[in-house]
């Protein structure tokens, strides 16, 4: 409809009055108007037009002065000078008296239906250009929180016009082509949500580093937004998982990790707000409830299927009422533009000294010499593809960011405004290091890592990398699947491009080392730990009451990760197969494991399951499995047995899962089986009735086989997975898994390496093979080859 005056209430305003009222309000009108109905929660408010905006340019003819300052600008002025005089300009130029008289108006009519006098409200800048899909302008105009009373608010929004020509503001208009004075200002009044009192953030209906569209990813901290959209804090994440979404009976939180959250925004004494530091209780807790996790994830669902595109959204928790807010909504525009056929990847070739990690942005690589700045400075004074070291950045810092061969922070976290701007230059960062600014010498040449996964580090020295791009377009099909051997969650949702057939291994121990830490049994039996040991568990399951409860959820949302990123194709998920020597290394791990001198034929894998030192600690995984099939519903994950000996071992491993809720066939639920060793294979027909499926383990397969130490240098040239031994042994487990109806793969590193023994593979009948991400391309290529005729 058409849209006429000065000042509109959001409830009649639509996505369409982007031209009239600019991309945040038209937005907030649209969530009031379309979903509010279906219960998304919106607090009301009203807007400004353009045509009011225009008005007031004609005000003593300030348009065509702000002309002639930007024209002095085009001739080589400074950008600094520039803006400063039209922002003067502006400040001095008295809004007209018919919009004062119409933005007092729509503030008390607002007043009236809240039941509230002068009530506390945001005051925000709202461009005719932003928010649209090809650029964000996200942060270029000023917000002001906890306005209160007609003259405050009328002087906020003479200050929301201000700033539509900040310097950092200028400058964006100026690198996305936008000419400057077709771009209108409309302001948004909108009531505030107690969050001071709660907590705040943003929510985005994809995996921001990785494009994976599957989830919504939600950043939270205490007090006002400001801070997480700043950077001025590390936020907690929830990650959930959209398919499941539908199922009420399924809590899909797969992720969940505590940031600091050293400070808050809160209101201040006779207006707007001010920073505090948060108490350690608050530092600690979760803003959000999986619940209220859900909740927000349901609500940004419905926005992404209504507008046909990923969102970026906004969102408050009121500390009063505990009720939550979407408080605005735009479209994401970076990574929902980027092509699907190209996978780039960066890899490092070198190696050199971690000084300080962090939250990876991207999955790039940069390297230069070390600007460390307190404060944005001249473009003169910041050398192009230097390394940009800062605690935090604001819009302020855009014209250096743009220059920067990476960028490092140490407050922040994804959603920070250093992240979000990182992401839409393409240029790596890591935010959030906490000391950065102190570890990192000014001058000093760094490499900036962010193709390692979700932790982003940064190494001494210039250290070599090496980037390239795979065209996934015309990979071939294949009846052979080929799967992906996958351990770390935080790098899982790098490879949901791969047209991968599944998961074929994924790696319980790792998740254990780097996800949970602590050995299960020191939780269990604390008494038998150290003091220090002691300090050590309770500083890494500081927040759980229950330590085993730490092991499980830990683990839990790992398992639950790497599912999502395949599902529903099949995730072999493998039960702990440590050697004693490195179950001794995790946390409180050494006085549960004996001393053996050959781990690696000794205590592992499902001897440990049912025996007297590890069976409650098994009792933990088969918890966690649990939760991420029946909890989660992430029912593809398929279970395997590692290092199965002899069949009376496999029925007690089997009764022991029983016993804990893990019943083949319950539930859908596979059991598979490590073949690794010999006895697997000559009792291939019994293992089949006890298992629903083989993997073969090559390595240990070799090793036991030809009696070789596979990590003996001495006899290297003997150990050979290519020995007529090994692919006569491989030839008869298929053939005899065939016979019984199993299904049989293969995961290690040799079709990688070697196309000839893929080919062999093809050939012998494999069902699967399973290979490193980096691999994958290549060996699908072999295997295409080998089976054509």
């Amino acid at each position: 409809m058409a849209i006429g005056g000065r000042v509109v209430p959001f409830s009649e305003l639509g996505r369409s009055d982007v031209s009239v009222v600019g991309g945040k309000n038209a937005s907030l009108g649209e969530l009031i108007q379309h979903l509010s109905p279906s219960g998304v929660k919106v607090p009301d408010g009203f807007a400004t037009t353009a045509d009011a905006y225009r008005e007031f340019l004609r005000i003593d003819a300030l348009g065509d002065r702000i002309a002639e300052h930007l024209a002095r600008l085009a001739a080589g002025g400074a950008l600094s000078d520039a803006g400063a005089e039209i922002r003067a300009d502006i400040l001095a130029t008295p809004l007209p008296e018919a919009l004062r008289d119409e933005v007092v108006q729509a503030y008390a009519r607002l007043a009236h239906e809240a039941g509230r006098t002068d009530p506390d409200v945001a005051v925000r800048s709202s461009a005719t250009a932003e928010d649209l899909p090809e650029a964000s302008f996200a942060g270029q105009q000023e917000t002001f929180l906890n306005v209160r009373g007609p003259e405050a608010l009328l002087d906020a929004c003479h200050r929301c016009y201000a700033s539509l020509f900040t310097d950092r503001a200028i400058d964006y208009r100026e690198r996305m082509g936008f000419d400057q004075l077709s771009v209108a200002l409309s302001v948004g009044v909108q009531l505030m949500v107690r969050s001071d009192l709660g907590g705040a953030g943003v929510m985005f209906t994809l995996d921001t580093e990785t494009g994976f569209p599957d989830v919504v990813v939600i950043n939270a901290a205490w007090g006002l937004g400001e801070s997480v959209v700043s950077g001025q804090v590390d936020p907690d994440e929830y990650v959930v998982f959209k398919p499941l979404l539908k199922d009420p009976g399924l809590n899909p939180v797969i992720r969940v990790s505590i940031g600091g959250k050293h400070a808050k925004v809160v209101y201040a004494e006779g207006g707007l707000t001010r920073t505090v530091d948060t108490d350690p209780a608050e530092r600690a807790a979760r803003v959000l409830d999986d619940g209220e996790v859900r909740r927000l994830a349901e609500w940004a669902v419905a926005v992404e299927g209504h507008y046909g595109t990923p969102m970026d959204l906004e969102w408050a928790k009121d500390g009063r009422t505990g009720e939550v807010f979407v408080v605005q909504a735009r479209p994401e525009t970076v990574r929902s533009r980027r092509t699907s056929a190209v996978l780039r990847r960066y890899r490092l070739t070198g190696a050199g000294e971690c000084l300080a990690t962090g939250v990876a942005v991207g999955e790039a690589v940069g390297a230069g010499p070390v600007c460390a700045l307190a404060s944005p400075v001249g473009l003169e004074r910041f050398p192009t593809g230097s390394v940009l070291v800062t605690p935090v950045t604001d819009p302020d810092w855009e014209p250096l960011m743009k220059r920067a061969a990476a960028i490092v922070t140490d407050h922040g976290g994804r959603t920070s405004h250093a992240a979000i701007v990182s992401r839409e230059l393409g240029v790596p960062a890591v935010v959030g290091t906490g000391n950065a600014t102190a570890v990192l010498a000014d001058g000093r040449p760094v490499t900036v890592s962010c193709a390692e996964g979700s932790e982003g580090r940064i190494y001494a020295g210039l250290v070599g990398y090496e980037e390239t791009d795979v065209d996934l377009s015309g990979l071939p099909t294949t009846r052979t699947r080929v799967m992906l051997n996958l351990a770390d969650p935080a790098a899982a949702f790098r490879w949901w491009q791969l047209p991968a057939d599944g998961v074929g291994l994924a790696r319980m121990e790792f998740m254990v080392a780097h996800q949970v830490k602590v050995h299960p049994m020191a939780l269990l039996r604390p008494e038998r730990l150290s003091t220090e040991e002691r300090r050590a568990v309770d500083e890494l399951t500081e927040g759980y009451a229950d330590r085993s409860e730490y092991f499980v959820d830990r683990l839990a949302r790992g398992v639950a990760t790497i599912a999502a990123s395949r599902w529903p194709a099949p995730v072999i998920l493998r039960t702990s197969d440590f050697k004693t020597n490195e179950y001794a290394k995790l946390v409180g791990g050494r006085p549960f494991e004996p001393a053996e001198a050959n781990p690696m034929i000794g205590w592992r894998g499902a001897s440990r399951y049912y025996s007297e030192g590890y069976r409650d600690g098994f009792a933990l995984e088969c918890r966690a499995i649990r939760r991420v099939r029946e909890e989660f519903g992430l029912t593809n994950v398929v279970v395997m047995i590692p290092f199965c000996r002899t069949l009376a071992e496999a029925d007690r491993v089997l009764e022991v899962m029983a016993q804990e809720g893990l019943r083949r066939w319950e539930h859908g639920l596979q059991v598979y089986v490590m073949a690794e060793i010999p006895s697997n294979i000559i009792l291939a027909r019994d293992f089949a009735e006890r298992f629903d499926g083989f993997s073969i383990g090559s390595n240990d397969l070799t090793q036991l086989t030809l009696g070789v130490d596979r990590d003996s240098t001495e006899l290297a040239d003997v150990f050979d997975e290519t020995d007529h031994a090994i692919t006569r042994s491989i030839e008869t487990l298929i053939s005899t898994a065939h016979a019984a109806g199993r299904p049989v793969g293969l995961c290690g590193q040799r079709p990688s390496d070697d196309p000839e023994f893929a080919a062999f593979l093809v050939k012998a009948g494999i069902d699967s093979i399973s290979v490193a991400p980096d691999s994958f391309v290549p060996v699908k290529q072999h295997v295409a080859a080998a089976e054509q005729p």
